[in-house]
């Protein structure tokens, strides 16, 4: 199995490469603590999705450091790479988002695999539901699955966030999937800004989604299908629309091209959205290793 990591971002609400900044005092990073567990869980093989100029520095940091214990190989998500007949919108600078992070991944990817963010703490429990839903399935199906965080366990106090509004059936399968790019805390719920422009309140309690995704490589023709089409309009001419995997996905079950189990946990969420929330990550890693969740030092 394999673990595709999406860190191509730069983090521009953070203020720097966040994914290869120091969370604990012996050096490592929230994403070697998704490699550790994913190790634990089975997986053998991990991708990285980065900027082809950021490569040299997570070669030399979180790649050397995994390499003894999981293959590490490499994927660029560039610009430019985009299906034949079509070309970069005069001005565009934006990548065109996860779900094209994805297919920069695809000659990589020919078994089951999970996706997760570069920057974002999931919890144990999130690699060992994956890893037993992945070893379960066809390579060639479209029995798929995400993990659902509980959506007050995923906010920040520092500003807003994005996440995947999930709506799920009684036994557990996604219905549907809505994409809400800013979200703020209010009290114990939230409030999301809606099309019109005003807030509206939202649940705490809502299933969210933390782009943490259980998929087979059947996913990437209809990724790719889905990219042309999304080029194809109006979206596709704008300079800073993205092709989101979450909407990707809800698409495809639209279609009827795959269906998605939702596995609920309650664990927390912690990630650098922005540099403030660097150090209660901090405390809240500590404590996990102070409490054996964890090893002090993960790569020994």
């Amino acid at each position: 199995m394999t673990l595709v990591i999406l860190a191509a971002g730069m983090g521009s609400r953070y203020g720097g490469l966040k994914q290869i900044d120091p969370i604990t005092d012996g050096g490592e990073f929230i994403i070697d603590f998704s490699i550790f567990d994913a190790v634990k869980a089975g997986f053998d093989k991990v991708v990285f999705i980065i900027k082809k100029e950021n490569y040299d520095a997570f070669h030399e940091t979180v790649g050397a450091r995994v390499e003894p214990y999981i293959k590490v190989e490499y994927a660029f998500q560039e610009l430019e790479k985009i299906p034949e007949g079509f070309s970069v919108p005069e001005g565009r600078v934006k990548p065109w988002g996860t779900s094209h992070a994805l297919l920069c991944a695809k000659e990589l990817v020919d078994d089951n695999f999970a996706v997760i963010n570069a920057d974002d703490f999931y919890g144990r429990d999130a690699f060992v539901k994956l890893a037993e839903h992945l070893k379960n399935i066809d390579v060639k199906s479209g029995n798929y699955c995400m993990i659902g965080y509980v959506l007050r366990n995923t906010l920040t106090e520092n500003g807003t966030v994005s996440r995947g509004k999930c709506v799920t059936t009684e036994d557990g399968m996604l219905d549907s999937i809505t994409e809400l790019t800013k979200i703020k805390t209010d009290g114990a719920d939230a409030l999301y800004l809606g099309d019109d422009g005003e807030w509206k309140h939202l649940s705490g309690n809502t299933v969210v989604s933390m782009n943490c995704w259980g998929l087979t490589p059947a996913i990437f023709d209809v990724l790719e299908a889905g990219f042309v089409s999304f080029l194809s309009s109006e979206k596709g001419g704008e300079l800073k629309s993205e092709y989101y995997l979450p909407g990707a996905v809800d698409e495809m079950m639209h279609a009827g091209k795959c269906d998605v189990k939702v596995y609920a946990t309650s664990a927390a969420w912690y990630g650098v959205t922005y540099s403030e929330d660097k150090e209660g990550v901090k405390n809240a890693l500590r404590a996990l290793m102070d409490g054996g969740e964890y090893p002090h030092k993960l790569w020994k």
